[in-house]
């Protein structure tokens, strides 16, 4: 009998090694189906989750109270399992080349409690070589197995959306690879078990990692060509919604926003194609200019503030600046590499101490972080500039009572509003008489 079958007859289990935004929607999913344990080194979320709390919000708390997930931060508890998924993150260091210590490290946890007959698929992102070169290696070492004949191991990258109610997990095609015919086979069938789109076959491994740094490559680059046309056309007068707007009647336009690129993915994985490309000799042209483009939007932003507060004649270092958004993306409580901070930090090099606002965000996690307070937005009083940075629905469904409140009494003309998010109608406001600027 194929490990699959003994899996779908509850004789064998799945294991899924990291709870984030990825790795816990997974397991959820999985358990409606097989049995699974949800592994993760972090006590206080895995706490959370047998609490039936959600602090990803992906699925909600009412899923979480109600799943039959094993969840557990002890590690023996995965020897119960014989199909393991990676789904930790795999972060850039501050020199922006891959950290892949939470991949490694996994590794050797799964290692540690291998048995014969198993199965290990990673779904990190990494660049095209990671799993076989390095994963594999440490996964026999801390066994004592041998891949291929006790042991083997595919790749399924993961392509959840943070946020994003429509296209989930079941919605999305899934990539599968395995190191064999065999393999793929057993590992597409455990898949299939949940995805409702169907899964795609990747000729290898290899082929599989790469599609991942590749597709969030792809995306980076077409943002960050709207980005550099947001920028000459900020200095040439001419709005960029209305000319994207204009564009897009054609067609074949990709419809793609200038904004700010951050999170997990987009925001990382081009640096690791970007990596093993110069590592193999090959220095990145147009990848690598793009991520420079991206990487820079906050400043961007940060001196078109500047510029806005002076011409609405204020003295910057008194300015009372309030920013709308400090998450990666709209409605989604994840504020891992976040853009927004580019924007606070480089506002702080002018005196300004921005107040906060992200009803989204986890007050202690922005702390930990980066070192931010929260505020609500019923403490914002008289403001001078407000910036929306982030698309979340309760900043899209102010009123103007509501938006006109945040300044208190001061004159229209010198109220600044900076729209990251293009999310107000640029005719009301500038009918209104503030001093409105979008990116």
């Amino acid at each position: 009998m194929s490990l699959f079958n003994k899996i779908v007859n509850k004789e064998e289990k799945i294991s899924v090694i990291g709870l984030g935004y990825v790795g816990m929607p997974l397991a959820v999913a999985l358990a409606k189906k097989v049995d699974v344990i949800g592994f993760d080194l972090n006590e206080e979320k895995v706490q959370l989750y047998k609490s039936g709390i959600d602090p990803t919000n992906e699925v909600g708390n009412e899923i979480i109270k109600k799943t039959t997930v094993n969840f557990t931060a002890a590690e023996s508890d995965i020897r119960q399992a014989k199909f393991h998924i990676v789904a930790v993150p795999t972060p850039i260091n501050t020199d922006k080349t891959p950290n892949l210590g939470p991949v490694e490290g996994a590794s050797v946890i799964i290692g540690r409690n291998l048995s014969k007959g198993s199965i290990v698929v990673y779904e990190s992102t990494v660049y095209p070589g990671v799993t076989e070169d390095i994963c594999i290696p440490i996964l026999e070492n801390e066994s004592g197995l041998k891949c291929g004949i006790d042991f083997k191991v595919g790749y399924s990258p993961e392509r959840i959306n943070p946020g994003d109610k429509v296209n989930t997990l079941e919605k999305i095609i899934k990539i599968v690879s395995g190191m064999d015919s065999e393999c793929l086979e057993e590992i597409a069938n455990v898949y299939e078990l949940i995805i409702e789109a169907g899964v795609h076959k990747a000729s290898s491994i290899k082929v599989a990692e790469a599609a991942k740094v590749v597709e969030n490559s792809q995306r980076d680059i077409n943002i960050a060509f709207m980005n550099e046309l947001a920028m000459v056309f900020d200095r040439m007068g001419i709005d960029t919604k209305d000319v994207i707007e204009a564009m897009n009647t054609k067609w074949n336009a990709l419809k793609f926003y200038p904004g700010l690129v951050g999170g997990h993915c987009i925001g990382v994985d081009p640096y690791y194609f970007v990596y093993e490309a110069e590592r193999l000799g090959y220095h990145s042209q147009i990848v690598l200019s793009g991520r420079k483009i991206n990487d820079g939007m906050g400043e961007f932003v940060s001196d078109t503030i500047i510029k806005k507060l002076i011409l609405a004649n204020k003295v910057v270092k008194q300015a009372k600046v309030v920013i709308l958004g400090v998450t990666f993306k709209e409605n989604c409580p994840d504020i891992r590499n976040s853009k927004v901070i580019d924007i606070i930090t480089s506002l702080n090099e002018y005196g300004i101490k921005p107040l906060i606002v992200d009803p989204q965000a986890d007050e202690n996690e922005a702390q930990k972080e980066y070192g931010i307070e929260l505020v609500g937005l019923d403490q914002v009083k008289d403001a001078d500039c407000i910036v929306l940075t982030v698309a979340h629905n309760e900043f899209k469904n102010m009123s103007w009572e509501q938006i006109d409140g945040l300044f208190g009494s001061i004159d229209y003309s010198e109220r600044v509003i900076i729209d990251v998010k293009s999310l107000l109608d640029k005719q009301i406001v500038e009918n209104k008489g503030y001093s409105y600027w979008r990116l």
